[in-house]
């Protein structure tokens, strides 16, 4: 039995949540999101708090019993305060910039990688290092931190690259002979 799953969800005053065709809609102050839910698993709003309900007892229907409830929390969190994820670039030369609807990284390779930030995503960089996604959507807050990352991952001899905030790179000693 979901532990996860059977827990309602207190909606927060300022958002409303709807059910439309298969879908869940939240709509808050920070703005409005819309998931597909699983078509056995069934959503109910009443008494200002969302319940999720699964059809049968299957293996795969009790996954998805926790899973939309998880996606419904997101969805109600994100509304109300955005997902943030703060990544640190490292190296010598290894700098970042913010133009517009692009971001510009400077990552020792021949040229300069520029992405297009997606949108309802907020991106600031302080100090040419530290880079802040900011977004209602949780998935794509870190979808686009792990795309950032896969682009130049830290390295296990001198630790440069991008990382997340706190994240611990595990270092490895060089030759013998180098020293």
């Amino acid at each position: 039995m979901s532990r996860v799953g059977r827990k309602p969800i207190p909606i927060p005053n300022g958002v409303s949540v709807d059910t439309v065709d298969g879908a869940v809609r939240v709509k808050g102050p920070k703005g409005t999101l819309t998931e597909r839910m699983p078509t056995r698993v069934s959503v109910r709003v009443e008494g200002g708090k969302v319940s999720v309900a699964r059809g049968d007892e299957d293996k795969t229907t009790r996954a998805l019993h926790g899973l939309a409830r998880a996606l419904i929390q997101n969805m109600v969190h994100g509304v109300v305060e955005p997902f943030v994820k703060e990544l640190e670039i490292q190296g010598v030369g290894y700098r970042a910039d913010v133009a517009g609807k692009t971001l510009k990284l400077l990552l020792g390779f021949s040229h300069p990688v520029e992405l297009a930030i997606p949108e309802g995503l907020k991106i600031a960089v302080d100090k040419n290092v530290n880079i802040r996604i900011e977004g209602i959507d949780r998935h794509q807050v870190g979808q686009f931190a792990a795309d950032l990352r896969r682009i130049r991952p830290p390295e296990p001899y001198k630790g440069k690259g991008i990382r997340c905030v706190g994240e611990r790179v595990r270092r490895k000693v060089g030759k013998a002979g180098a020293a």
